[in-house]
């Protein structure tokens, strides 16, 4: 399989530069893996020493961030080196002050992770969450270098649990210990022998706890609300945009709203805009304009949404009416907010608990969309209760972070 899987990951290396005319991310998908080489090569110096986090898109960048913020306060004199697998991710963070190299991590071929471990030579890699490469992983492997993972998340539908997956499951030899987010993962981990397991949690619940700590104020969103009920619709997909509509124009005008679409495309934005039958103003034409008089805003720039879902009073997360995946619901949850979203959330644990604890609330269609944002806007009380279940499920279970900095303590670099 390990053959197979190496012809399989060559051929789509060899056809990759033409599926960049496919699409925009495709684009930078491509473009973007060119410069991997060359930005290490100028950032990373031999006598360096350096640390190797890995992770997929955002949302693991996220998870990844008060680990990143361990790992430089215990070893200040280590280059970070971060990588990324998709745009979504590398794209908004290229230029995080966390790292001293940003890039796109190369497809898996063998060539590649020798090329890239050559100009990385880390002395620990930390993969965050998920993202089980067998070729980098064979690499880090043989050079042994330690090779940690951070809030993991296994589910029994992966290749490792099948009677086939064998050649996968000895990939993950390579990692020194697994921090998994909960106790399906542990036990799953356990099951194919592996004991090197600590339950640690969401690392994600520690770094929103924190944002509440912080100055969110927005001087914008202060003035646009007007002291009105606001609905918050982040991270949000046409899928979402389609089920939000007929509510919004059905809504009274003492109901705000503030829409934060995942992508800023703007034809995308301005055809949702014109089905809109309330006022509605684009962020970026905001400026030198009366927002109380508006009813809907929608932010066509990135880096803000967090902020404004201390505005929210409901908050509707983007990802789950349709396939891209759901979004970061802890976000909102983190400000005592009651959490709507989609119906795809199979693959996300957190979104689970707090359904089951009634801190959250997932609709299939427009009517049971309707249905529970009425009762939310109408009923003050329910409306608090959910919102302080979603507060205190972020306040029960952070930690995640301490539990790892307690390891790395006990389990130092050499001579560091």
């Amino acid at each position: 399989m390990q053959v197979l899987y190496n012809i399989t990951i060559e051929l789509v290396n060899f056809l990759l530069p033409a599926t960049k005319f496919l699409s925009e991310k495709m684009k930078l998908f491509v473009n973007g893996r060119k410069e991997t080489f060359p930005i290490l090569a100028s950032k990373v110096n031999k006598q360096d020493h350096t640390i190797w986090f890995h992770m997929a898109s955002l949302g693991e960048f996220e998870q990844g961030v008060p680990i990143i913020e361990v790992v430089k306060k215990q070893y200040p004199h280590h280059k970070i080196v971060v990588s990324f697998f998709s745009p979504s991710g590398y794209e908004v963070k290229k230029h995080t002050p966390l790292a001293d190299a940003v890039v796109y991590l190369p497809l898996d071929t063998r060539k590649n992770a020798m090329k890239f471990l050559n100009l990385v030579h880390p002395e620990i890699a930390i993969f965050i969450k998920y993202e089980f490469w067998p070729n980098y992983l064979k690499e880090l492997k043989e050079r042994k270098i330690r090779t940690l993972l951070v809030s993991g998340g296994f589910r029994k539908d992966q290749l490792f649990f099948k009677p086939y997956g064998g050649w996968m499951r000895s990939s993950l030899n390579t990692f020194e210990h697994f921090f998994v987010q909960n106790s399906t993962s542990k036990k799953l981990l356990n099951s194919i022998g592996f004991q090197n397991v600590t339950l640690s949690g969401d690392t994600r619940f520690d770094r929103v706890s924190h944002q509440i700590e912080q100055n969110n104020t927005l001087e914008f969103a202060e003035e646009f609300k007007n002291n009105k009920l606001c609905i918050v619709a982040g991270s949000t997909w046409p899928e979402d945009d389609s089920l939000l509509e007929d509510f919004i124009n059905q809504s009274t005008d003492e109901v705000k709203f503030i829409l934060a679409p995942h992508q800023i495309k703007t034809d995308q934005i301005n055809r949702f805009k014109e089905k809109l039958n309330k006022k509605t103003l684009l962020y970026s034409e905001s400026k030198n304009t009366k927002l109380a008089d508006y009813n809907v805003l929608i932010i066509d720039t990135i880096g803000l949404l967090t902020k404004i879902y201390s505005y929210a009073d409901i908050a509707y997360v983007g990802g789950a009416a349709g396939t891209t995946g759901l979004h970061n619901i802890l976000e909102p949850a983190t400000f005592g907010v009651p959490v709507v979203i989609g119906k795809n959330f199979d693959k996300f644990p957190e979104a689970k608990q707090l359904q089951h604890l009634a801190g959250l609330y997932a609709i299939e269609d427009k009517e049971a969309l309707n249905e529970i944002l009425t009762k939310l806007i109408n009923d003050a009380g329910f409306r608090k209760k959910t919102g302080m279940i979603a507060g205190h499920f972020i306040n029960s279970n952070t930690g995640a972070t301490q539990i790892f900095r307690r390891y790395l303590e006990k389990n130092k670099l050499n001579n560091f």
